[in-house]
This record gives C-alpha cells, structure tokens and sequence, in this order.
C-alpha cells in the first residue's frame, strides 16, 4: 500500500516508466509502434477532453479526468477536479455526476449534474468526444494536404532517368532535366497525365520538342529530341522491336506527383476528405453489424483457409491489435498513409460512438431527446434507464462477440500487409 501511495505522488516515477517503456518499444520494434500507441492513447484522450472542456464550460461538476483505467498509478487534484492516470492504458474517461436519475448526489451539487443540464448542454456534453474526432481528422486532413500534399493524377514528375545501354546519359539528361521536375507543356500543349506525355514523345522521333518545365516553383524552358526506341537498348534488348514502327524516347521514368495546397487551399479539400470518410464509414458500419459478416466471422473463426483468404481479410473488421498493426505498416509505407490511417480511425469511432443506444454517448443523446420530447412545461420526463437493460446488454453482446473474433483473428491470422 505504501508503494501505491508513493506512485500516486510521484509524476517523476510516471514519466520514467513512460520514457523507459517507449525506449523498450522502439529498440524491440522501431519508432512506429510507439508512435501509432501515443497516437492512439491521444485521440482518445482527445475524446475525452471535448467532454471535459464542453462539461467545464456548461458549469456542470467533473470529478475525475483521467488516462486509461484500474489502479491508479499517478493523481492530482486541481479545483474540484481530480486528474490522473490508471495502470492499464486502455482509454479514458471523464466523470460527471448524475449520468442517470437514479444515483445519489449531495443536494448541494445537484443543480451541476448532468441530469440538471438543459436539453442542448446534455446534447453537446454527449456529442463533445465524437466532435473532437470530427476535428482531429479535420486537422489531421489539412496538415496531409498543407504539408505532405496528395497523388494527383494530373501532374507529370520525373521519377527517375532510364539506363540505356552504351549511353552514360539518356536524352532527358542531356536537355537539363532533373528528378522531381514536372513536365507541363510540351510544344505549349499543356500535359496532364503520363499517356500524354507518352503519346507525344513517341510520335515525335527525330523532332525538337519544348518543354516547359516547373522545378521547385520556377518555369524552364528546355528542349529535347526523342530517338528511335528501335536503335536503344535495355540490358540487351531493343526497347522497340524493329518489325514495329518507330517510336520516340527520351528516357524519363514518370512517378506518382504529390501536390501540395496552400495553407486556406487545404481547408475546403479537408472537408471534402471528411464528407467522403463520414460516408464510406456509414457504409462500413451497415456491413460490420450485418448477419452476413457475423456468418462470415464465424466462419474464420472456424477456417484458418477462410480466414486467411485475401478476399475476406478485405472486408473484415479489424480489433485494436489488427488497427495498430495496419497503422504501424501504413507508417512504413510514409507520413502521408499514416495520417489517412489516423483520419479514417477518427472517423469511425466518432461515428460509431453516436450510434443511439447506451453505454455509447449517442445512447445518452437518444435519452435526452426522448426525455425533451416527453416533457411538459413545469415536468420534466425521466426515462427509467433500467427498461431498456435488455437491448443496452443485447447490444453489448453483439459488441463482445465481434470484439473476441475480431481479436482472435489478429492474432492468429493477420490481415496481410495491404501496402507490399
């Protein structure tokens, strides 16, 4: 008992353990998995902040604010407010009194319950961890697009110059150009994709072409003469046959271009990005709760040959574990995967969490509405929680049941890695 009280009172030991068990982390398994675990821990503590500031800003009572659950590991009181971290880093919550009609609170404090709040404070207490996930993948979408910038289509970069055999440089390299330049005119016929530029190199053998080239934000003008793929060869081999027609090169490999949005650019792209996750996600969750992928989790369960077919792993939901993992690929795979990863996670569980039935917060926002609707001025409805214990323990199970497969199958068979 003396040990625990010493961890409460001491923030040092805390962030010892901390530092140490991401050092173990990262020796054993490289810095993603720390990171995508503290990306993970923070967004839902993000969660848990938007109950917290919108309950401090409504004036109800918040007891306890508070990192993960079980014994507690490290507390301090500031105000009223008691807040701190628990052992097992799974989550978080924020306690304010009266959740329920039923429990007891000191008649001093009652008119700061939530049970005393007003229909729309209910309403935004509810909803405030599900908005913070809007805003978190908001934000997240726009640092992508501002800063790492997205694939497009449109834009032509130079990836890589060829090898050509006996040639120590290719046209391309002759004429000035660099990788990462972006062709965007050639003979002033503004490109847009690679089979443009493929389809006017390769009739143009022997002919000056300009090129009007964007490198680093700065136009070049360059010129080059494409030659006969009949007369060039790679490891060997003609890169075009001599019983087929002649056909330009150059020399350039095209890469996927990334573009990057202005800083007020990104923003309505952003909300594009969000408006499509927040649909695609409404779709995701028909599926998951659907008597047909409960069948089919069955069957994997039941299968290792089903579980392992790349087709079922594509549309199977995933536990935290098969999450974490794909999160930690994703981070492989480039910064801007990673954030699209964190995005979609915010996503769903923000949506998830507004589905109308309790313990979810859209459950308690389908009571206040319910409650608001039922009451007359000078009575307000309570709805007895305990008539709908059948369906909140029904759903519950269904949760159960889809968190055990979806756990076992993360464990005993991965979802393969979707960015090799």
């Amino acid at each position: 008992m003396e040990q625990s009280s010493s961890l409460r009172q001491s923030p040092l030991t805390l962030i010892v353990g901390v530092v140490a068990l991401v050092a173990l982390l990262t020796w054993w398994a490289g810095w993603a998995l720390p990171f995508v675990i503290f990306a993970v821990i923070a967004m839902v503590m993000g969660h848990e902040f938007g109950h917290f500031i919108t309950a401090k800003r409504a004036g109800l009572l918040v007891t306890d604010f508070f990192v993960g659950f079980g014994p507690v590991v490290w507390s301090t009181t500031i105000g009223e407010t008691r807040y701190g971290v628990r052992a097992l880093l799974l989550g978080g919550y924020v306690k304010v009194p009266g959740m329920t009609w039923t429990e007891k609170i000191d008649p001093a404090l009652e008119k700061r319950t939530y049970r005393a709040a007003s229909y729309p404070k209910k309403v935004l207490f509810a909803s405030a961890g599900s908005l913070m996930h809007l805003l978190m993948a908001l934000t997240l979408a726009w640092v992508s697009l501002a800063f790492i910038g997205a694939p497009s289509a449109s834009h032509v970069d130079i990836a890589q110059f060829s090898k050509w055999d006996g040639h120590k440089e290719t046209v391309a390299q002759l004429a000035g150009l660099k990788v990462g330049d972006q062709i965007v005119a050639v003979d002033g016929h503004k490109i847009t994709s690679p089979n443009q530029l493929d389809s006017v190199v390769h009739d143009h053998v022997g002919t000056s072409l300009t090129l009007l080239v964007d490198r680093g934000g700065h136009d070049l003008t360059l010129h080059a003469t494409p030659v006969n793929g009949q007369n060039i060869k790679v490891s060997g081999t003609p890169l075009v046959s001599k019983s087929l027609p002649p056909s330009g090169y150059i020399g350039i490999q095209i890469g996927e271009a990334t573009v990057h949005a202005s800083l007020l650019g990104a923003v309505p792209h952003a909300f594009h990005t969000i408006g499509s996750a927040l649909a695609s996600t409404g779709t995701s969750l028909v599926h998951v709760f659907s008597l047909h992928e409960f069948l089919s989790l069955f069957h994997q369960v039941a299968s290792p040959a089903a579980a392992e077919n790349r087709v079922n792993q594509d549309t199977r939901p995933e536990s935290i574990v098969g999450v974490v993992r794909i999160a930690v690929q994703g981070a492989h795979n480039g910064w801007a995967t990673l954030i699209a990863i964190l995005v979609i996670i915010n996503i769903f569980v923000g949506v998830l969490n507004m589905l109308p039935i309790l313990p979810l917060d859209g459950g308690y926002v389908a009571i206040a509405t319910y409650e608001r609707l039922r009451s007359r001025k000078g009575s307000r409805y309570h709805l007895d929680i305990n008539r709908l214990a059948p369906l909140i323990y029904a759903f519950m199970g269904v949760l159960l049941i889809l968190f055990a497969c979806t756990l076992y199958l993360d464990i005993v068979h991965p979802i393969a890695n979707p960015f090799n």
